[in-house]
């Protein structure tokens, strides 16, 4: 039996890491696993640097269409179970495991998110057999899910954190920061740029005392001409590059002195996994997803919603103390290893993997 990830959007986000994490973390256990998603996308390069199968879709219009071609893959590879996180990822593998006569379906809901079922997500259970997968034991209490029949599961988000040990940081005049500077490394996405906008005038209140002071914005949709245009009018342009989404970004998150997290859901949550695994200490405003990770003047300091002078002189007492700011990576470093290990998130896979091969435990529900 094999398990598909099926990723049916380009675009390298948190939620498409944690398919193509979870898809080698079981490889590494000899669980038969297959990443479906676009070619030539930054998903498939990714996924092909993990060594699992990987196979190319080119999704269409039509839904239906996309079923059909799947349909095939799922009987080549006899794939039995089939992992999403959308309505219509969802329907495209229900349909498809429906017309390959197997198999059933687990929808992962994103890290901290609300369930969501919509029109075709609801028809997409009567297609196939549907599990729920959360990242935490809250939100899964939380969530009404005896209406479908397999029973749902827990798989936090975790990494590995020795293998962050080898990793390099990239050279600071690659990416246009001065290799002299205190460098803010700002994990950004587009759900969050309040966020980024706070953190943006933050810098202005500390840039005329503190020169020093450099931030890079890296992510997807921080290359966008708004943002440049209100590091302009804060008049901070020199001390705000924006980069947008790289290839290394792992590489510049290592360079940074200090790690800040403008962004939501699992963009967020392996923004903070991947700061504290590399012993940067993290800024980011207070939410239950950084609450979750963060622990507040421990691994970082995460900021109340209030005024920006208020948030500077907070950020600036903790730029200027050296010391306390290693004390807090070497805190975060051990909360990964101690209570965000990728053992957890393989363990919480296999066990939902598990529930939906079992075939005579759902149907008999």
């Amino acid at each position: 039996m094999r398990t598909l990830f099926y990723i049916g959007h380009p675009v390298w986000t948190g939620s498409a890491r944690a398919f193509v994490s979870a898809a080698q973390l079981l490889g590494t256990r000899e669980h038969p696993v297959t990443v479906a998603c676009c070619g030539n996308s930054a998903v498939e390069r990714h996924a092909l640097e993990t060594g699992v199968d990987v196979v190319r879709i080119e999704p269409a219009s039509f839904f239906g269409s996309d079923a059909w071609g799947l349909r095939r893959i799922l009987q080549e590879r006899f794939i039995e179970v089939g992992f999403v996180h959308t309505d219509r990822e969802q329907l495209v593998v229900s349909t498809a495991l429906r017309l390959a006569e197997r198999g059933a379906v687990i929808r992962r809901v994103p890290a901290f998110t609300p369930v969501e079922l919509q029109r075709s997500g609801r028809f997409a259970t009567r297609a196939a057999a549907t599990g729920l997968l959360f990242t935490t034991e809250a939100e899964l209490k939380a969530t009404q899910t005896d209406s479908l029949p397999i029973p749902a599961a827990v798989a936090p988000l975790g990494v590995d954190a020795a293998a962050y040990d080898a990793l390099r940081p990239a050279n600071r005049a690659a990416f246009g920061a001065p290799a002299n500077a205190l460098l803010v490394v700002c994990v950004y996405e587009p759900n969050a740029r309040a966020g980024l906008f706070a953190a943006m005038r933050t810098v202005a209140l500390l840039a005329p005392r503190h020169p020093e002071l450099h931030m890079t914005v890296l992510g997807r949709g921080s290359e966008e001409d708004a943002l440049r245009l209100h590091a302009a009018a804060l008049g901070i342009s020199q001390a705000v590059s924006f980069l947008g989404d790289r290839d290394d970004a792992l590489g510049i998150l290592r360079a940074a002195d200090v790690g800040w997290v403008a962004a939501t859901r699992d963009d967020a949550a392996f923004a903070f996994l991947d700061f504290m695994a590399m012993r940067i200490p993290v800024i980011a405003e207070r939410s239950v997803v950084s609450q979750h990770y963060v622990a507040d003047q421990i691994a970082g300091i995460l900021l109340s919603p209030s005024d920006a002078s208020y948030t500077a002189s907070s950020v600036a007492a903790f730029l200027a103390q050296e010391e306390r700011r290693a004390a807090m990576g070497k805190a975060g470093r051990a909360r990964v290893e101690r209570e965000f290990p990728a053992t957890a998130m393989l363990e919480g896979f296999e066990r939902a993997t598990d529930a939906a091969s079992n075939r005579e435990r759902w149907v008999a529900r």
